[in-house]
């Protein structure tokens, strides 16, 4: 496979768990030092890009900030000059820095995870700002996540309320959604035919590049189960990416 630029999930995939998979850190280096171009993408909604960076290089993975690819980022790419009204952790500010954040009639409501902070308090002015006119944008819109005490309702459920209420679609800017695959290549300066997905989650990685037009290479790691049938391959792990890929116009 001759492609240009790679987009490299994290938990499942280059990690499981707080284990880095056998032979992950080398192939990355060996992928990067061939001259592809190289984004690590999560759709983590609570921990800023600097921390999943810090994250990255305790386990041994050569990673800077701006290789790191978030939801976050890609709301900054979709809302644009627009102004806008955030019900977000506090720790992803510093990731949104590029918007206009105002109380005062946005153009949009952006809702993030807040877990215990999703209260009416913080809900309502974010209802009344979509019957104002305001679009709804969703970090994503999970249903429901593992904690270690438990399942917890993730940011999906009070997303949905928001729908709801004002009536109108929320437009989710993580994976498995097509915006987030085209800001990210818009973030690498490639085309799709370009560039490549590797991940674990067949819904989330592989189903969601394919509809963007990405190629697709599923990982028997992580979240893997026997239904990699939409993959372009299916690979023991993230250590053998550099058997199944090279940059574009190496020799093969």
């Amino acid at each position: 496979m001759s492609i240009r630029g790679i987009l490299l999930d994290l938990d499942g995939t280059l990690y499981v768990g707080g284990e880095t998979v056998a032979g992950a850190r080398e192939a990355v280096g060996s992928l990067k030092a061939s001259g592809l171009a190289v984004r690590y993408v999560t759709n983590t909604t609570r921990k800023p890009r600097s921390w999943v960076c810090e994250r990255l290089r305790s386990m041994g993975f050569e990673a800077g900030e701006a290789e790191i690819f978030t939801p976050a980022l890609a709301a900054v790419g979709r809302i644009g000059s627009g102004t806008c009204f955030v019900l977000v952790d506090d720790s992803l500010m510093g990731d949104l820095a590029g918007l206009t954040l105002t109380d005062d009639r946005p153009d949009y409501v952006l809702v993030g995870d807040l877990g215990e902070g999703f209260t009416y308090e913080r809900l309502n002015p974010a209802f009344r700002h979509l019957m104002e006119g305001a679009e709804l944008v969703a970090l994503q819109k999970n249903r429901y996540w593992q904690t270690n005490a438990g399942l917890a309702l993730d940011a999906g459920p009070f997303v949905a309320a928001l729908e709801f209420a004002s009536g109108k679609n929320a437009s989710v800017v993580g994976k498995p959604e097509r915006e987030f695959f085209r800001l990210a290549l818009e973030d690498l300066g490639l085309e799709a035919g370009q560039v490549a997905m590797v991940g674990d989650d067949a819904e989330a990685d592989v189903v969601g590049a394919r509809k963007a037009g990405l190629a697709s290479i599923q990982v028997r790691t992580g979240k893997w189960q026997a239904d990699a049938r939409e993959a372009d391959f299916v690979i023991d792990s993230v250590a053998d990416l550099p058997e199944v890929v090279e940059p574009e116009g190496g020799e093969g």
